[in-house]
């Protein structure tokens, strides 16, 4: 593949992650803020994100899990997730926590568990399609090219 071709490819495959809400308009700004000083920012914010979330879904699956469960524990932990998810535009995950906060607040633990299973539906989809548009573009710079601008139009 060429680099126009690589180039075509990615913007849309960035483009199918806004139709699909996979991202939201938050991941835009996230890339307004990379520049030539700090050319892997968006790369280094999501990477943090990702160690933060597998952190997080492990003390909810954990907490979720006791014989008696701690609603305390739990709730902050989907909120720390909901706010670390909408700062890098991850709009499914956000909205799957909102849900999830609602049945924190129910202390309905059956539901919980219905909900975590879904953020982390969520949260490996998001994960997986970001490493894939973070190698299409390290594909790209690596032969040369220029990452072009995300141009939604839709």
């Amino acid at each position: 593949m060429d680099l126009v071709q690589m180039q075509k490819s990615l913007q849309d495959y960035t483009k199918s992650l806004f139709l699909e809400g996979i991202l939201d308009s938050q991941f835009l700004q996230l890339q307004q803020l990379q520049d030539e000083s700090n050319p892997d920012f968006v790369s280094q914010v999501v990477t943090l994100f990702f160690q933060d979330s597998d952190r997080i879904l492990n003390d909810l699956s954990l907490s979720l899990d006791q014989q008696v469960v701690d609603f305390k524990k739990v709730d902050p932990h989907v909120h720390q997730l909901k706010g670390s998810s909408s700062s890098i535009g991850a709009q499914r995950v956000k909205n799957a926590c909102v849900v999830f906060r609602s049945f924190c607040e129910q202390q309905n633990v059956e539901a919980c568990h219905r909900c975590l299973q879904q953020v982390k539906q969520e949260y490996y989809l998001v994960k997986n399609r970001l490493e894939t548009l973070f190698k299409l573009e390290q594909q790209i710079v690596a032969s040369g090219g220029m990452i072009p601008p995300v141009e939604l139009g839709f």
